[in-house]
C-alpha cells in the first residue's frame, strides 16, 4: 500500500504513472468515493492523497475541484475535503432520478449482456453474499459497486454511464450507513432478482428489481435523516 498519510484498512492505493496524470488522479479519487472508501464525516487532505498516489498536490487539487463541482465532495476546512451533507430534498431528488435512469440502463443491459458478463455477475453475487455474512462493509460496498456498474456498462452507452456515475458519486458514500438496518440482506435479494432477470434477458423484470433496490435503500436513508 502506498502513502502512509492515507493508510486505511482494506484500501490499497498504488502510485500513478505520469501519463495523463490529472485524469488518472481524478479517476482514482472517483473510485475511492464510489466504492465507499471515503465515508461521510471523514476529512481527507490534498497532501494525504498526493502522498498516497505519489504525485504533487496540483493534480489532486484539480481532481478535487472537479469532484466538488459535481457535488461529490466539499471543502470542510482549510485544505481538507469531505463528503457533503445529504439533505432530505437532495436524497429525494437523487432517488427519483436514479429510479428512472438506472432502470433504463438495466433494461438496455438485458438485451446486450454476454454469457461472460452473466458469469461475472454470478461471481459478484457470491462476493456480496460472503461480505454480508462476514459483516465486511468495505468488501460489500466494493462488490456492490462492481455488480451494479457491470450492469450499467453492459447497457452500451457512455452517456448514460456518465450520468449514473455522477448520481452515485453523490449517494454511494451513504451506503456505508445501511449495514445496521439489515439493508444489505434486502439488497442481496434484489441483486438475485436482477441476476435472474438478466440471465433470462427480461428487461422489464430487471428494471423492476433495480427500482426495488433503490427504493429500499432510500427508505432507510430517509428515516436516518429525520
Amino acid at each position: 500500500m502506498a502513502g502512509a498519510a492515507f493508510r486505511k484498512p482494506g484500501v490499497e492505493i498504488a502510485p500513478l504513472s505520469k501519463e495523463t496524470l490529472q485524469d488518472r488522479v481524478y479517476r482514482h479519487v472517483t473510485e475511492l468515493i464510489l466504492d465507499g472508501s471515503i465515508v461521510p464525516g471523514e476529512m481527507v487532505t490534498v497532501q494525504s492523497l498526493a502522498d498516497a498516489f505519489g504525485v504533487s498536490p496540483m493534480p489532486v487539487r484539480e481532481a478535487l475541484r472537479r469532484l466538488t463541482a459535481a457535488n461529490a465532495l466539499m471543502v470542510v476546512s482549510g485544505r481538507s475535503i469531505g463528503i457533503p451533507a445529504l439533505s432530505r430534498a437532495r436524497l429525494v431528488d437523487l432517488r427519483n432520478v436514479r429510479f428512472e435512469i438506472e432502470a433504463i440502463a438495466a433494461a438496455w443491459a438485458a438485451e446486450r449482456m454476454s454469457d461472460q458478463d452473466i458469469a461475472r455477475l454470478r461471481q459478484l453475487l457470491d462476493a456480496l453474499e460472503q461480505a454480508n455474512a462476514a459483516g465486511d462493509v468495505k468488501s460489500y460496498l466494493r462488490a456492490n459497486y462492481a455488480f451494479h456498474f457491470s450492469i450499467y456498462r453492459a447497457a452500451g452507452s457512455e452517456n448514460i454511464l456518465s450520468i449514473i456515475e455522477n448520481l452515485w458519486l453523490q449517494i454511494s458514500p451513504y451506503f456505508n450507513m445501511l449495514h445496521d438496518s439489515g439493508n444489505y440482506s434486502t439488497a442481496n435479494e434484489h441483486h438475485q432478482e436482477m441476476f435472474a432477470a438478466l440471465r433470462d434477458r427480461d428487461a422489464q423484470a430487471v428494471s423492476k428489481a433495480i427500482r426495488a433496490d433503490i427504493d429500499a435503500a432510500f427508505q432507510v436513508l430517509v428515516d436516518l435523516l429525520k
